[in-house]
């Protein structure tokens, strides 16, 4: 399997490929487990313009808003299962990584009240994660979010790079290797 990713990166670098290509394909190296699951898009994707709600100012805000760094973007909803689960170790990942080169983005879709998300937070003790909402389901239609939770990765170039359907283990090793390595691509 490395020599295959090798020998595709290798010819993409040579064809004029971006150098993140190559980063993305390193990370891509790195899934293990649940992070298997992580499916690298072989050409970034455009993403949404749609807004999307912050609840405490009522404010909109887009995914195109978050140029310049990585992010990880989860939607979910408050009466999804495997969405509660995994919401602890995503709030880990933003503890760990945090910062000028990579967030956590959360996104309630659908029927989720304020104060549903916000009593989940609080029972949960997370309090580094936004609290953004998306009634009317209309960014996750445009980005053809499907069942919950769904997990993307945005580039710096505010490209979809890559997409995790179902649940996963946000605290293994496997995904903190990538974020890091996706970090340090992009320094």
């Amino acid at each position: 399997m490395k020599r295959y990713i090798a020998a595709i990166m290798y010819t993409a670098i040579a064809l004029g490929a971006t150098p993140s290509f190559a980063d993305n394909a390193a990370a891509a190296d790195l899934r293990r487990g649940d992070m298997k699951k992580l499916v690298f898009h072989a050409t970034p994707a455009a993403v949404s313009g749609q807004a999307f709600i912050l609840p405490d100012s009522g404010g909109k805000k887009t995914l195109r808003d978050y140029n310049n760094k990585y992010v990880l973007v989860n939607f979910w909803a408050t009466w999804c299962a495997p969405c509660r689960k995994e919401m602890p170790m995503l709030a880990e990942l933003q503890t760990k990584f945090g910062g000028d080169n990579f967030e956590v983005v959360t996104i309630a879709t659908g029927r989720n009240t304020p104060a549903g998300i916000a009593k989940f937070f609080a029972d949960s003790n997370i309090d580094n994660l936004p609290q953004y909402q998306d009634p009317n389901q209309s960014l996750a239609s445009q980005m053809a979010i499907f069942g919950l939770p769904i997990s993307i990765i945005i580039d710096p170039d505010g490209k979809e790079i890559a997409r995790l359907r179902g649940d996963a283990d946000w605290s293994s090793e496997s995904a903190k290797a990538i974020i890091a390595e996706l970090i340090e691509s992009n320094q």
